[in-house]
């Protein structure tokens, strides 16, 4: 296949899908038959895409012009190749996860709730393709309103104010923040196509650079910075499977991953490491990790929790992005990907036990992985991976990231990851170890309120992904060397 027609695919697998879903709603089988065959389809697209752009051709496209000088056109890049792939693959584990939560719990709305999980699907293959940050909007924002009926699935008052902070924070950062800057590296460089080794470079410096960095990092609100974190621990009034999306398969990610395509190929590391904001921002990340840790700690609400370590672990890609260090930019990627498959698993967990049992509380837990050993062993393996321990794929990026940290001089930055990393260990181990090994004084576990407790193609999507936590773990190198071409020749001399 051509990589005009790859690209076509890409964005035609998931939009014919959203409206064959909606044709057929009244057909449950044959909707989410058609849901999972869409995610096999898309997932063999993007696969053939990576292999295109690890050969050296990569897909190329110009959609439309509709105004001289900005093209909505794409360009697969290493970063984006992974992204893609990352998101197409866990989208299908997710609709497999949501087959079973939505049946289970008997959700209404469940044609709606297809349908906009894959229109979103099509904004985050725009995002991932994008060429240009004219093309990156566009297709971010189709990724922030297809995603707002999933927040306020529900449709309860509670729905309604997390959907209202979800627009007005997302909505409101990309047209005050991100669209300016935008608009000043058009005026500046004359063009807005992401260039290696920075379009900003040699044409900006001082103040100005750093007002346009500010700009495009918090205006990429949905990489959920403080203080424009607060729509993340909101929108857990969605159903889980939504929160696996939030958190794990497209929004977050999308978020880190603007931020990170945003200091690559639009300021280059050599102009990111002369600029003062890049430290402000270092040390405004190296705050939400430890303060996002510290307030995880204090939540019964196992979703809630699981939200609030989501702040704190993305933090730690915006860091890689602002580190004057060349292994700082692989290691924001892996940590991308890792966090991704591990987050989606403890999201699908928590939904699990919550259709299984009706419990949602930490302190609800105790001894229930008698009942649900599975469960509560995959919950398990993802925790190790998060908090970054062998024999898990998160210990691969974040001591690449903590390397990165040290070697650049940042010793805030490096602390503060480690620091949280220990606040970790003490917010989610005990979640599994008090379900599997229960102190004598716990109640006794809760009957299942669902007859066979989790539905079995719920369960298959939480121990894929789990297994996935162990296997990356072997191949984290091979994907590592897949995005060295990001490692620029712009980078700070010396930087590894």
């Amino acid at each position: 296949m051509t990589g005009d027609l790859l690209i076509l695919l890409a964005l035609g697998v998931p939009l014919f899908s959203a409206i064959l879903t909606y044709a057929v709603g009244r057909m449950s089988d044959v909707r989410e038959t058609m849901t999972i065959v869409a995610c096999i389809a898309l997932s063999i697209v993007t696969i053939s895409m990576l292999v295109r752009v690890s050969a050296g051709t990569p897909p190329t496209m110009t959609l439309a012009r509709p105004i001289a000088g900005l093209d909505i056109a794409f360009k697969l890049e290493p970063l984006g190749a992974l992204f893609a792939v990352m998101a197409s693959v866990l989208w299908g584990v997710n609709s497999l996860f949501s087959i079973g939560y939505m049946r289970g719990r008997r959700e209404a709305n469940q044609t709606r709730f297809y349908t906009c999980f894959a229109v979103a699907m099509v904004g985050v293959m725009g995002v991932a393709m994008a060429a240009n940050l004219f093309t990156l909007f566009i297709f971010y924002e189709v990724l922030t309103f297809s995603t707002y009926p999933l927040v306020t699935h529900k449709g309860d008052a509670a729905a309604q104010r997390a959907g209202r902070i979800y627009l007005g924070t997302l909505v409101g950062a990309s047209v005050l923040l991100f669209l300016p800057g935008i608009i000043a590296v058009a005026v500046l460089a004359g063009s807005t196509t992401f260039t290696p080794g920075g379009l900003l470079a040699g044409k900006i410096d001082g103040g100005v650079a750093s007002a346009i960095l500010l700009l495009l990092t918090f205006g990429a609100a949905k990489a959920a910075l403080m203080p424009l974190h607060g729509w993340l621990p909101s929108a857990m009034v969605a159903p889980a499977p939504v929160s696996a999306l939030l958190h794990a398969v497209a929004v977050v990610k999308a978020g880190v991953f603007t931020v990170l395509k945003v200091s690559t190929y639009v300021f280059g590391p050599e102009l990111i490491s002369t600029l003062p904001a890049a430290n402000w921002i270092l040390w405004i990340a190296a705050a939400t990790i430890v303060i996002a840790s510290l307030v995880a700690l204090t939540k019964d609400d196992l979703k809630a929790r699981l939200a609030w370590s989501t702040v704190s672990q993305l933090a730690y890609v915006t860091s890689a992005a602002m580190l004057p260090w060349a292994s700082g930019l692989v290691a924001g990627g892996l940590y991308m990907l890792f966090h991704a498959v591990a987050k989606i698993t403890l999201f699908m967990c928590a939904g699990a036990i919550y259709v299984a049992t009706g419990a949602n509380r930490v302190s609800e837990m105790g001894g229930l992985g008698r009942r649900m050993p599975i469960v509560f062993t995959c919950f398990m393996i993802a925790s190790v991976s998060v908090i970054g321990l062998p024999p898990m794929a998160g210990m691969w990026s974040k001591f690449l990231l903590v390397t990165a940290a040290f070697g650049s001089n940042e010793w805030l930055t490096a602390t503060a990851m480690i620091i949280s990393s220990l606040l970790t260990v003490v917010y989610l181990m005990p979640v599994a170890l008090r379900a599997l090994f229960p102190a004598q004084s716990d109640a006794v576990p809760r009957d299942f309120v669902r007859p066979g407790g989790t539905p079995r193609v719920a369960l298959a999507a939480i121990m894929i992904t789990a297994a996935a936590c162990v296997v990356l773990f072997m191949l984290a190198d091979p994907i590592a060397n897949f995005l060295e071409p990001i490692r620029t020749v712009s980078f700070v001399e010396g930087a590894p």
